[in-house]
């Protein structure tokens, strides 16, 4: 072994402690043995789900050999139920920030990474795939990887001097229109002149107009990408040897080694820097020479004659290694072609992890490999077949549709007649009752029946799926014929469903980590990503580095229809006098439930069109809300002056029947009639002493001269 492994070893790496050929062989050799046994129960488990090989009935003369498929009639009502999540939406990744400042390169990762799924990788073979080697097979492996192809051309290239141009201000029609262009329209934006798009991105990087004139040109070489994008293959679970002390967790996986078919033609157009391909010897590495490697595809016995393109088998390890001897190990790969080493190299991969990632469909403890439903199923399968055999025995082997009929029971002249259809005429000595026997399939036993249908059942209630099998499958009786019976019937077969389903959600997003950090190492300076069918953005790489939270937008249309009614009773709930804005947010969410996504976008960015009669009939309710207001005002003020006015005239009733009070109190306990008196006795008195101060005038007066007679006047 060690004298075969060393064959062609030429150190590849300037490592220190660079592993060995023989390293490699010894950890696949030792992990063989754990990977034939997995191997062995997945094609078990196939066997069972196709009926081929050790579950084919064998074949015995006179005998039924039909085995009815149960495994795999349960199976294609699995395969709709997990696929569809994944295909229902376009967009299958919505990428979260952790931080805020991670908010615009999560938006830039959640467009090109829908994108690579919508356009470079065939996202409905690759769900599909994925989802039937998960239930058949019970693990699914999916491995990521890059691709990357390049050529060389020789074009020629316009000069071109640029200058400012003074008859364009910044911000200008023109510039906006060239931008919008960039943006709606990449296409028709590549295709105008060299010097246009030159002056245009100086413009957008330096903020000043420039007009730009091409004055010669000349040839240079220049790189074209013909691929570049990430890929993501469903891997043979043949062809995959893992660590087998792992213990059932991935990430604890210390090497794994992929066995893939290649060429060397295709080793030397391949973006990796394989060495050593001449020093291959392709007699004993072709695919039919190897009896540990199982060909795939429809004629494997076909291989080409020529040294390009004969087919070789490589195997490539992934794996940590102390290769500085520092005591610790560092990730790398290895790929090898017999005796060959042509590739050695520390993990290209951002993450450096391995490229596989892993996911169960039944998982078992302690074991990174799953188990499918026909580990469950196959004795009810066999149970099922031995009972179908036998019921097809019973009716096969029977005469019916034969008619017997005793010898003498008719002459020869009467059995022509019989025979023809026509009528005829017994012996006398012979009863036709027990002459004739119409032969007819025996009765069905009722245990074979019972059997069938319990067997059927418990293989439903096993795996959780309900087939169209009549009233005998999964339901609410053995809970209570009530509603709450059937809703725990229904409940327990979706939370069975569901639990799978969030495995392969989670190895999905495992994919995504894996791209997003690729995309980050790996992708062009600029990829153009449609967002909508007139919309495009840039996508640089420097803008996708961050920390992101991963999440899968999948969903079933059971439970989007069921979102969709509830939006639905809600809009005819709030009614038509609701804001037309809160209107068109619903309708949005509702169409992209119905899977209508243009439709939904559209009435997001739905503005109603404004009808000037109705802004002209609202302007007039306003105005006359406004006078309708005016006038209240003005009718509450007047009813303040009004409310003055009585107020007062209720002070001024008050007082006079103050006063009417006081005078009825005064007259009726005598009060009015003794101030009366009082004041006559006070008028005496001033008269008196009127008449006493006048006679004492009149005494001290002087005696007044009599006035002199006027003389007429003369006439």
């Amino acid at each position: 072994m060690t004298n075969e492994a060393s064959i062609n070893h030429t150190p590849l790496t300037k490592w220190v402690n660079e592993p060995t050929l023989a390293n490699l062989k010894k950890d696949l050799e030792d992990a063989q043995s754990d990977h034939t046994s997995q191997v062995v129960k997945i094609d078990r488990w196939l066997d069972n789900l196709n009926v081929t090989g050790t579950a084919k009935p064998v074949k015995i003369k006179g005998r039924s050999a039909i085995q009815p498929k149960l495994i795999r009639k349960l199976a294609e009502w699995r395969y709709a139920a997990l696929s569809e999540p994944f295909l229902s939406t376009e967009d299958v990744y919505n990428v979260s920030p952790v931080s805020a400042g991670d908010k615009a390169a999560a938006l830039q990762n959640e467009l090109i990474l829908n994108n690579q799924f919508n356009t470079k990788l065939n996202k409905v073979h690759l769900i599909d795939s994925a989802v039937r080697a998960v239930v058949n097979e019970g693990t699914l492996i999916f491995r990521v990887g890059w691709a990357n192809e390049e050529e060389e051309v020789e074009e020629n290239v316009p000069e071109i001097t640029y200058t400012r141009n003074p008859d364009i201000q910044a911000g200008s029609q023109q510039e906006i229109q060239l931008h919008q262009m960039m943006t709606s329209a990449p296409d028709t934006y590549n295709q105008l002149p060299p010097e246009i798009k030159g002056a245009h991105d100086r413009f957008m990087k330096t903020g000043i107009p420039q007009i730009g004139e091409v004055t010669g040109s000349t040839t240079q070489k220049v790189t074209k990408i013909i691929r570049n994008h990430p890929t993501v293959d469903v891997c043979d679970y043949r062809h995959l040897t893992l660590d087998p002390t792992a213990k059932g967790d991935p990430e604890k996986l210390q090497f794994a080694v992929y066995e893939f078919e290649t060429s060397l033609s295709e080793l030397e157009k391949s973006a990796v820097d394989y060495k050593n391909l001449n020093q291959i010897m392709l007699e004993g590495v072709s695919p039919l020479s190897m009896p540990d490697h199982t060909i795939t595809g429809e004629t494997p016995t076909f291989n080409f004659q020529d040294d390009p393109r004969k087919r070789l088998v490589a195997k490539e390890y992934w794996g940590f290694f102390d290769i500085n001897s520092t005591g610790k190990t560092e990730p790398f790969v290895a790929t090898w072609i017999g005796n060959t080493l042509i590739r050695m190299e520390e993990n290209p991969f951002p993450d450096k992890k391995l490229p596989f990632v892993i996911i169960p469909y039944l998982p078992v403890r302690l074991s990174v490999y799953g188990e499918p439903d026909g580990e469950l199923l196959e004795d009810n399968q066999k149970v099922i077949g031995a009972i179908t055999r036998g019921l097809m025995d019973i009716m096969g082997r029977s005469a019916a549709g034969q008619i017997g009929m005793r010898v003498d029971a008719l002459d020869v002249t009467q059995k022509r007649r019989y025979e023809a259809g026509l009528d005829y005429e017994f012996l006398p000595h012979v009863n036709p009752l027990q002459a004739v026997i119409n032969h007819t399939y025996p009765p069905i036993p009722d245990s074979a029946q019972y059997i069938y249908n319990i067997t059927t059942a418990d293989a439903e209630s096993l795996t959780g799926v309900k087939a169209f099998t009549g009233p005998d499958g999964i339901t609410g009786a053995a809970l209570g014929d009530n509603v709450g019976g059937i809703k725990s019937a229904v409940d327990a077969t979706a939370k069975r469903e569901l639990g799978i389903l969030r495995r392969v959600a989670e190895g999905m997003k495992q994919v995504g980590r894996k791209i997003i950090s690729m995309n980050g190492e790996f992708l062009s300076d600029t990829e153009v990503v449609r967002v909508t069918d007139e919309t495009f953005v840039d996508i640089r790489r420097d803008d996708l580095e961050g920390n992101f939270d991963l999440k899968l937008a999948i969903s079933t249309p059971e439970a989007d229809n069921e979102k969709a009614s509830e939006l639905s009773f809600m809009l005819q709930t709030v009614g038509p006098n609701t804001d037309p804005e809160m209107t068109y947010m619903i309708m949005s969410d509702i169409a992209r439930l119905r899977k209508m996504p243009n439709l939904a976008k559209k009435l997001e960015n739905f503005k109603p069109t404004p009808n000037p009669a109705a802004e002209k009939r609202e302007a007039l309710e306003i105005q006359l809300l406004e006078a309708q207001i005016r006038n209240e005002d003005a009718k509450g003020q007047e009813n303040a002056v009004d409310v003055d006015l009585k107020k007062a005239k209720i002070r001024e009733l008050n007082s006079k029947s103050d006063l009417a009070d006081l005078d009825f109190l005064k007259q009726e306990s005598g009060v009015t009639r003794s101030e009366e008196l009082e004041n006559k006795e006070v008028d005496k008195l001033h008269k008196v002493d009127e008449v006493a101060a006048k006679a004492l005038l009149e005494k001290d007066k002087p005696e007044a001269t009599p006035k002199a007679k006027k003389k007429p006047a003369k006439k």
